[in-house]
């Protein structure tokens, strides 16, 4: 193996291969999931906090939108520059720095006073995401270097990671009940203060081969050819012209620059991401699966936490309480993935986890005007059944393709791909659902043309308007309103649905089995594709030559 390693374990043990001995690679894992907790949880958790900061801080309009919007858009930006920085100067390193950036930030976002002093706060903290998800990833692929183990790893992992996603707005209600919207930050310092010495004793340092430079110029390419992209995506997830400056500016930009940066690759005898990676039909079809899968179902949460709180009149706080069974049955596939794995392989496992997904989906199209708790309990625990499956048959097989020494790299990839088909998702599912919505706003009796326009924005405009006018004109475009909401709301399922049996389709390259052993691993170090079985092989085709 190209990469080197030197476990950092209790009792002073230190020593190349020690990253795979004993139960400590147990306790690493503990602590590897401990810091994606906290960035899956902070992610999410200041959306209930944003009435709150809005009335204290006064932000303006764009001000608030970088507010929630600048902390995804930095670490998604940032994950293959920190990636493949933690292959060159080893991951651990990386990981304990994102972990004191982490703490500072929040501290400075507790304790901000005005809305500028927040969105650098949030941006440092975007900074320090980058630096923790591919390095929690790539640890966990050097301590685990068999395959069945690592399986159990990243089920463990993929489940905290529901966890977070689920318990950021839970947390958030509640400390907003009980203190100020600050305190949805300092939650991070305590848990940040045990990480680090725990870190620095147990966590093992490792590195890839780290031959030739490190490609600074590249790093900074992908970093500002992602910013650009994902900025040009959040744009039009938030209603914005696709002809507008900003945007298309953006996007043109953006996508030049990672072209350039795909080009530059090729050509480097040490490439900053090794680009041969996507010509195995395992890795580049367990990305593409990733990105599906965020892009199908991102934008559909969004929404439905909309009809939650909007059509039915949840709280936020009952709004993640109904939400609890989807993560609860996330937490239970990812734990059973590995035995699942095992006996079903990634083909099956990958497909059936879109199916049940997509099967998820058309029956929530069930939900109307009023609450249905067992259709909702019902979808909501075979969404997170079928997202888990997928997510974690992905992740583990694109994880288990790649090097190890460049596992780094493979990490971050797939983290950005998360990232960007979450942006795609909330763009495209938000776009649907605005043409479904609008038309049915465009004459209601008794409501003037400019306030039906207004209107057709957003089901909370609608509300808004409607309460302005009162009366009959008022009561009539709410619950119009409400039924072309609902309505935009099964047609946006439908379209998920569909996208979701795309990624079924896509995942019948992934291999038939799960091939463990020392053989796959050594063929893929030396950048050689793993045995595939005929079926799976055929039109497999490179993804960079594409």
């Amino acid at each position: 193996m190209s990469g080197t390693s030197t476990a950092a374990a209790p009792f002073g043990r230190r020593g190349p291969g020690a990253e795979g001995a004993g139960a400590n690679r147990w306790l690493v894992l503990v602590v590897l999931c401990v810091s994606l907790l906290l960035v899956a949880v902070d992610a999410t958790v200041l959306h209930v906090a944003v009435p709150a900061v809005t009335e204290d801080l006064r932000p303006g309009a764009i001000e608030l939108l970088w507010i929630v919007d600048i902390y995804p858009l930095v670490c998604a930006s940032l994950l293959i520059l920190f990636g493949t920085l933690g292959d060159r100067v080893g991951r651990r390193r990386v990981l304990l720095l994102g972990y004191a950036l982490f703490g500072v930030a929040s501290a400075i976002a507790a304790l901000a006073d005005n809305a500028q002093v927040l969105i650098a706060a949030r941006a440092l903290l975007g900074v320090g995401g980058a630096m923790i998800m591919p390095a929690t990833l790539s640890i966990l692929r050097q301590v685990f270097p068999d395959r069945r183990e690592r399986a159990v790893a990243i089920g463990i992992w993929s489940a905290v990671a529901a966890v977070g996603a689920a318990v950021g707005p839970l947390l958030g209600g509640f400390l907003l009940e009980h203190f100020w919207w600050g305190s949805v930050f300092l939650i991070n310092i305590p848990l940040m203060l045990i990480s680090l010495p725990i870190g620095r004793w147990l966590l093992p340092e490792s590195t890839g081969s780290g031959n030739g430079p490190w490609d600074v110029v590249g790093a900074l390419m992908a970093a500002a050819g992602l910013f650009g992209v994902v900025l040009g995506v959040k744009r039009l997830g938030g209603g914005e012209s696709p002809l507008g400056a900003t945007t298309l500016v953006s996007l043109a930009v953006g996508i030049a620059l990672l072209v350039g940066f795909v080009r530059r690759q090729r050509r480097r005898t040490h490439p900053l991401v090794d680009l041969s990676m996507f010509a195995r039909p395992a890795f580049s079809t367990s990305v593409g699966c990733i990105v599906l899968a965020m892009l199908a179902l991102v934008g559909l949460e969004l929404i439905a936490a909309q009809y939650l709180q909007l059509v039915l009149g949840l709280s936020p706080l009952e709004t993640g309480l109904r939400l609890l069974p989807l993560t609860i049955a996330a937490m239970a596939a990812g734990l059973a993935g590995s035995q699942l794995l095992r006996r079903f392989g990634p083909r099956v496992m990958v497909c059936s986890g879109f199916a049940l997904t997509a099967l998820a989906v058309v029956l929530l199209t069930g939900m109307g005007d009023h609450a249905n708790d067992a259709l909702l309990v019902t979808g909501f625990v075979l969404l997170g059944l079928g997202l888990e499956t997928t997510l974690f048959g992905a992740y583990e097989s694109m994880l288990s393709e790649a090097p190890p020494s460049q596992a780094g790299g493979a990490a971050a990839i797939g983290e950005t791909s998360y990232q960007l088909g979450a942006g795609i998702g909330i763009a495209l599912l938000g776009s649907v659902m605005n043409a479904a919505y609008a038309p049915g706003l465009s004459s209601v009796r008794g409501v003037p043309a400019a306030d039906s326009a207004a209107a057709s924005h957003s089901l909370g405009e609608a509300y808004d308007v409607a309460a302005r006018l009162g009366g009959g004109p008022g009561a009539a475009l709410r619950a119009a309103a409400r039924d072309s909401f609902v309505h935009g709301l099964h047609v946006t399922l439908l379209v998920s649905a569909g996208l979701l049996l795309l990624g079924a389709l896509a995942a019948l390259r992934l291999p038939r089995v799960m091939e463990c052993g020392a053989v796959p691993a050594a063929r893929a170090e030396k950048g050689v594709p793993a045995p595939r079985d005929p079926a799976a092989a055929v039109g497999a085709t490179s993804a960079v030559d594409a």
